[in-house]
């Protein structure tokens, strides 16, 4: 019995091609830094931070934690001092970035349909960014926070592994109290969204949006819009 859907958010809920997004991304954020680092070195600290956030599975430390411990070992600045100034940032740039975006209106049918039907909805975001950034995110989809009773939104802060580790949605899964069996996982990323989410039992279903030959070695439901995945969960 379904009791649970994971979203992933984009190129799923949000269009957000990440070959167009993040050279944009990090241009904005690159140049926000200048204050601290060079815009090479910074952008080069940042991806070996983020690294170390996907690599970790240590359940005593957050993403947030290990984002900022290396980032204090490799550049000797300190959180207490930068997670406020880049909060900043997103707060007052991060938004030029929305015009890299675009808004699937069916998103909105589709998580308030589940809704709906009592399933708790879980924006299932790889979480390598802080929630402000999230958040925004969600609103640029058409589905801000404060409108949709969401079960969990995964952020840097709240969790304790990242995409492609099997132990992201096994934390989800402890997080909203659901057996795997009973959780449906929906993305667009076959090696983040599918692969991990069916290793741990989850039910899965592939959005093929580049319309990419489903894989022969497994098996799973997979559709070309989130209008094939609303006929796929109200079938």
């Amino acid at each position: 019995m379904l009791k649970a859907v994971l979203f992933d958010l984009d190129d799923t809920l949000l269009g957000n091609d990440m070959d167009r997004f993040l050279p944009g991304y990090f241009g904005l954020l690159g140049k926000f830094a200048e204050k601290y680092l060079p815009r090479d070195q910074f952008l080069q600290e940042l991806l070996a931070s983020t690294e170390a956030m996907i690599r970790n599975v240590d359940p005593a430390v957050s993403n947030r934690d290990v984002f900022w411990q290396t980032f204090e070992q490799r550049t000797g600045l300190k959180a207490a001092e930068l997670e406020p100034f880049f909060e900043q940032f997103y707060r007052n740039q991060f938004s030029q970035l929305r015009d890299r975006t675009e808004k699937r209106p069916f998103a909105t049918k589709l998580v308030q349909y589940c809704l709906e039907q009592n399933l708790a909805v879980v924006v299932a975001t790889n979480p390598l960014f802080p929630r402000i950034a999230i958040d925004a995110r969600l609103d640029w989809a058409g589905l801000p926070v404060t409108e949709f009773d969401f079960a969990l939104v995964t952020t840097y802060e709240n969790m304790h592994a990242a995409k492609p580790q099997p132990a992201y949605y096994s934390e989800i899964l402890d997080k909203i109290e659901c057996a795997p069996e009973n959780a449906l996982m929906i993305g667009n990323d076959w090696e983040n969204d599918i692969l991990p989410a069916h290793s741990i039992g989850l039910q899965t279903y592939w959005l093929s949006l580049d319309g990419e030959s489903l894989p022969t070695d497994l098996s799973v439901p997979y559709g070309r819009s989130l209008e094939d995945v609303y006929d796929f969960l109200v079938s």
